[in-house]
């Protein structure tokens, strides 16, 4: 069984988690959801936690909340260590059993903080003590729990949310499944065809022409105006007559 100090740390840890959670609800009268409630609303709802009953829907007011407390299993009084509400005819509020004060309508809606319960205008005190919030006892008829077995192994113990993935490597990829790659193919060279007939020239055509067509002058063309070093130029060398004026040898004029 726990004892009193962890009993008052657990039981505060619980009740100030649900009014952590609807800290900041706005203030409405009459209110009993997490949109909006007021002091009575705050007081009901941790009462409810701390014995064990739905949150919401079985809200009290300051005009029925002493036979609520009452039903709940708080006494008379009030109490350290144990879950403390004071209340008057127009206003409640709550201290946790390690003395932290929760309310609602003290200066907005619901918050951790305000007078809490030991303020001087309330003119009633209830407590819930200890023993009761580490909830009610097991019945006399229930089968007592399993003997553990002195033999059986240790359970092992969590791995680090850190290492558990250590040293894992995915599998390699299988080289026969990976899809082919677009790699060009290295080009091939063929052996040329042998010859099977002699080798011939072919014939000139009608576009083609021969050493001996260049060498003639084309009809028409134009002869060149000057000849070469030592050479008579062209008209004359048909006229037989020299530069000088004279004429070639061979090339003598025949009378008429």
């Amino acid at each position: 069984m726990l004892a009193s100090g962890d009993m008052i740390g657990f039981a505060t840890a619980t009740l100030l988690t649900l009014v952590n959670q609807v800290s900041g609800t706005p203030y409405v009268t009459g209110g009993d959801s997490p949109a909006g409630t007021d002091c009575s609303g705050l007081a009901s709802w941790v009462s409810n936690a701390a014995t064990g009953r739905p949150v919401y829907g079985d809200r009290f007011n300051t005009g029925n909340q002493e036979s609520a407390l009452l039903a709940r299993g708080f006494r008379y009084g009030s109490e350290p260590g144990a879950l403390n509400i004071g209340w008057n005819s127009g206003h409640t509020a709550v201290t946790l059993p390690d003395g932290t004060p929760v309310s609602s309508g003290e200066g907005g809606g619901v918050k951790v903080g305000g007078g809490g319960a030991f303020q001087s205008q309330f003119t009633k005190h209830m407590y819930l003590p200890a023993e009761a919030l580490a909830g009610p006892p097991a019945p006399p008829d229930a089968p007592p729990p399993p003997p553990l077995d002195p033999f059986a192994p240790p359970p092992p113990p969590p791995p680090p949310a850190d290492v558990v993935n250590a040293g894992f490597a995915p599998p390699a990829p299988d080289p026969l499944s990976a899809p082919p790659l677009n790699v060009p193919a290295p080009p091939v060279n063929l052996p040329r065809p042998a010859r099977s007939g002699p080798r011939t020239r072919p014939r000139p055509g009608p576009c083609t022409a021969t050493r001996r067509d260049l060498a003639r002058p084309r009809p028409g063309a134009r002869l060149p105006r000057f000849a070469a070093p030592g050479e008579l130029p062209f008209a004359k060398r048909f006229t037989g007559v020299h530069s000088a004026g004279t004429e070639a040898p061979g090339t003598e004029r025949r009378g008429t």
